[in-house]
Parts: C-alpha cells; structure tokens; sequence
C-alpha cells in the first residue's frame, strides 16, 4: 500500500510503499480517507516527543476513514509502525466511533485533536461543574479558539482568555471570552492581571503555553497565610509552546489552592480521550465549533509538510 513514511526525524516523510498492516483480534481495518498533520504528528515524525516511534515508521495519531462494513468512523492510535497517514491502517475497535453525517471528512479529521485537548482536560482532568470559571491561557491557536467554545458549552459560567497579540482580543471574545488578558506585557504586571482575575476567581486553568505565564500565574496564585484556605484552582496543563520547563517554588504549592496536573497521552485512557472526541464530533454543528483547513493529497505530503500556514493541514486519500 502507499503511506507517509518517516526515515529520518530531520526529514520530511516520504509518499512511498509500505507494508500493509493485518488486525489483530481485537482490531478493525480501516481504509482511510482524511488524517490531520497536528503539533503532536510534527513532534513524533520529528522524534522530539516521548511517543516518538522508532524509525521507520508511517505518522500520524488519528483520523477518518470507513470500515469494512461502509461505516464511516473516526479513528485513533493505529500501533507504530502504520500510523494514521497510510491507506489502511488497524486500530482497536474501542478506538473507532461513528461520525455524524453532518461533519464531514476534513472538518472531522482537522477539529479532532485540538477539539480533545479542552475537551478531555475539562471533563477528564479537572471535573468541571456547571457555572466554574475557566481560564485559558494560550488562546489564540486553533486549540485555545475551540477551548473557548468547548468550556462554555460544557457550562462554564465565565471565560478568560489570554494571548500575545492584543489584535486577538475581538475575535475570542466573539468567541465568547468574558475577558482578556494580553501576555505581551512584563511579568509584574502579567501576574497583578492574574491575582485580580483570581479574586474575581478562576477555578480552572486550561495551559496551552508552560512557560514565563505559566510561571506568573503560580506566583499570582501564592497566598501570604491570611488564615484562610486558598481557593481551589485546577491547573490542567496541555502544551509546551511557552517552554517546555518551569521552575516550582515548593512554597507556592503550601500556601495556594493551586493543583497542578496535565492532560495528554498517558494521564487519559486511550478510550477515554475516543470517547471525548466522540462527544464532541456530535455538537460540532450544533455549537458552531469551527477550524481554519487547508487540505493537500496523501501523495504531497513531503512538499506540504514544509508549507507554513496557520490552518490545520490534512491530507487526504
């Protein structure tokens, strides 16, 4: 069959043959038709991220396709060495679900992953309730854009947004952000922003950045022992393009109400992150959550690989 195929981490991947996979006993064949290039593809086709595959291998984590029987599905977690971006690919059938006829391929495959990260975070990892405040910091991305939408249709009763380009600011609160707060100013006033928004409070922290930012809103969120508890902030962490290391004063731990985890590949079943998508894929239309796209076909791939744009790439069968 022809796939991507990933020789070298520096390289782009190559259109070429490979092997077609057999299921196991537990998996389904699928013939795919659409399979996004996200920050995740780029950073194991790259070998830079800790699920790297070996060498060599097809990428890609997840996308759309149909099953033997016609059923269209989206699909996640093929097992290395055929990833998404091949003909065919075997997954687990408790990683397939079905799609909704009113979202098609493209749209599906671009809005699945990034749509995952807010969602799974939300109500996974942090347990979100109806009304809770939730502050995204790293907003202006593809992700952060449909965080904003996810967390107030799952309820949120306010949003803050955050972002380095003041110019944003329009288009998340259309959104529906209630407020932004522009990273592109010195720390001490990114964190005085940060402690006034947690006195109005902010019980949920979604971070797509790390980082600088990240930083400023622990050190916002360190109380001086006024003999109350703190009050209790969710920090879900999802991303690293802030930086991908921080430094935690241990005092910042015992005087807040800060709880610092993340949500990823590995804190978040496999099953569990299908199944959000799969809750997701069903408002899709019905929210209006929406995706920048550009597409190209499979047999591009090393050409398109390397053509900037800020809209989600999916390449196509």
């Amino acid at each position: 069959m022809k796939a991507a195929v990933v020789h070298a981490y520096d390289s782009p991947p190559q259109f070429l043959q490979f092997d077609q996979p057999q299921p196991a006993t537990d998996e389904v064949l699928v013939t795919v038709k659409a399979a996004a290039l996200s920050q995740l593809v780029r950073a194991q086709a790259s070998g830079k991220h800790y699920s790297s595959p070996a060498l060599s291998f097809v990428p890609g984590v997840d996308g759309v396709g149909y099953l033997e029987n016609g059923e269209r599905v989206y699909f996640a977690f093929p097992p290395a060495p055929v990833g998404a971006m091949a003909e065919k690919v075997a997954v687990k059938a408790a990683y397939t679900v079905a799609l909704p006829s009113d979202v098609d391929d493209i749209t599906a495959a671009a809005i699945a992953n990034p749509g995952m990260s807010s969602w799974a975070s939300l109500t996974d990892r942090a347990k979100m309730r109806a009304g809770e405040s939730v502050l995204i910091n790293g907003a202006t991305g593809a992700s952060g854009r449909l965080a904003i939408q996810i967390a107030k249709h799952l309820g949120a009763g306010r949003v803050i947004a955050t972002g380095r380009n003041p110019a944003t600011e329009a288009d998340l609160r259309a959104l529906g952000a209630d407020e932004f707060i522009p990273l592109n100013q010195g720390t001490d006033a990114l964190t005085q922003r940060f402690r006034d928004e947690i006195a109005n409070g902010v019980d949920i922290v979604l971070d797509y950045l790390w980082g600088p930012s990240a930083g400023a809103f622990i050190t916002a969120a360190t109380s001086h022992g006024a003999g109350d508890a703190a009050p209790r902030i969710r920090f879900v962490n999802i991303g690293g393009l802030g930086g991908p290391e921080l430094a935690v004063p241990a005092g910042a731990l015992r005087s807040s109400g800060l709880e610092l985890m993340g949500s990823g590949l590995g804190s978040v079943s496999n099953v569990a992150l299908v199944n959000a998508i799969g809750a997701m894929m069903k408002v899709v239309t019905s929210v209006g959550l929406r995706i920048e796209t550009r597409s190209a076909p499979l047999a591009e791939i090393e050409s398109a690989w390397l053509e900037p744009g800020a809209a989600r790439l999916v390449f196509t069968l």
